[in-house]
């Protein structure tokens, strides 16, 4: 394995007894290691079909999944199409069990800047650091100066998350992906 930066020190926009971060890249898949909280390895992979029912089951336990995949197949189906895409990318415990996802895209806003499409972590796994592990990762596998995500406005917990990350609301789309439900553009800027 090569490494990629030994020390990440804390994510910015987080506290500094938050967790510290140390990065290992090998051809296949880059490993992040959560060194305080957790003590555990969390291993990010290029999306797998062995793993879209536990990613389809994760999504349908989120607050996201509550409101827009409560349909097995629908739900399977995105997924399988973000796998096609080479666009999502599954977090691992140390026994190989799936423990969160992303599904992000290159070139998703605008077709020049990195799109953070959907995150989800599993119910019994939040609060531990694995999204924040899961937003680095999305980070370093699209180097830019710019990225952008969309946060419904139930979604309270995760929008914190990606203000403390640094992410700032710069518009709000009212009724975007489902009547009644408004969603919050939102960017990071390096």
């Amino acid at each position: 394995r090569r490494v990629v930066r030994k020390d990440c020190g804390t994510l910015q926009g987080m506290s500094p007894d938050a967790p510290l971060f140390i990065l290992h890249q090998s051809p296949r898949k880059i490993s992040i290691y959560e060194v305080h909280t957790m003590n555990e390895q969390i291993t990010i992979i290029d999306g797998e079909n062995r793993y879209i029912t536990d990613c389809t089951e994760i999504l349908q336990k989120s607050e996201l999944g509550n409101a827009y995949f409560s349909d097995e197949q629908k739900a399977k189906a995105m997924l399988q199409y973000a796998l096609e895409k080479k666009e999502l990318y599954i977090a691992l415990n140390e026994q190989g069990e799936c423990v969160g996802f992303i599904y992000c895209m290159q070139n998703g806003v605008f077709g020049s800047y990195p799109y953070l499409h959907i995150i989800s972590v599993k119910e019994d796994c939040r609060g531990n650091g694995i999204g924040s592990l899961l937003m680095s990762y999305f980070e370093e596998k699209y180097p830019s100066d710019k990225y952008f995500l969309t946060v419904d406005d139930f979604n309270i917990n995760a929008k914190k998350l990606y203000e403390r990350l640094g992410y700032q609301c710069v518009g709000q789309l009212p009724d975007f992906y489902k009547k009644g439900i408004d969603c919050y553009l939102m960017m990071k800027r390096l």
